[in-house]
């Protein structure tokens, strides 16, 4: 593992359960290279510090791919960087920041459709550059790594 990556690995610990349940791992990852720099962090309540995604490393220029099939529903600036926000359906809902969005709102994605590039905006993995892709379920975030392909939730046997 390169040096400042961390290790993949879900953080379900049965907190979606108030959300019945996630949908199946289906999303795929928005850049080729997948290496995290920064994991999810659920707060503690919907007002608490945490991190609502996970960030990727990352280099301005490279290509972000939508993590699933959906409807873009954001495509603009919030705060000082561009964002793009897709929504998969059945409410499952991803967000990706910084981009130069290539797509506009309403227009449709397959999952591996261009969205755009990494923007060289600063980001909060500032000196460095990452993607953070945050996603929602019903409205609440949830670990991306929980709704991924091939990783999906861990759940103990008995």
């Amino acid at each position: 593992m390169a040096a400042g990556a961390v290790a993949l690995v879900s953080s379900n610990t049965g907190a979606y359960a108030a959300l019945g349940g996630l949908p199946s791992p289906t999303l795929r990852p928005p850049i080729a290279s997948f290496s995290a720099v920064r994991l999810f962090d659920r707060p503690a309540t919907p007002w608490a510090a945490g991190h609502r995604g996970i960030d990727l490393r990352a280099t301005e220029g490279d290509a972000i791919a939508s993590p699933g099939e959906g409807e873009v529903t954001f495509a603009g600036t919030v705060v000082d960087r561009g964002v793009v926000t897709v929504d998969h359906g059945g409410g499952l809902v991803s967000s990706i920041e910084p981009i130069a969005a290539t797509v506009a709102v309403g227009d449709h994605v397959d999952a591996g459709d261009s969205l755009g590039v990494v923007s060289g905006e600063p980001g909060h993995c500032f000196p460095r550059t990452c993607v953070h892709w945050g996603v929602r379920f019903q409205g609440e975030y949830v670990n991306p790594l929980d709704v991924l392909a091939g990783y999906g939730s861990i759940v103990l046997l008995p």
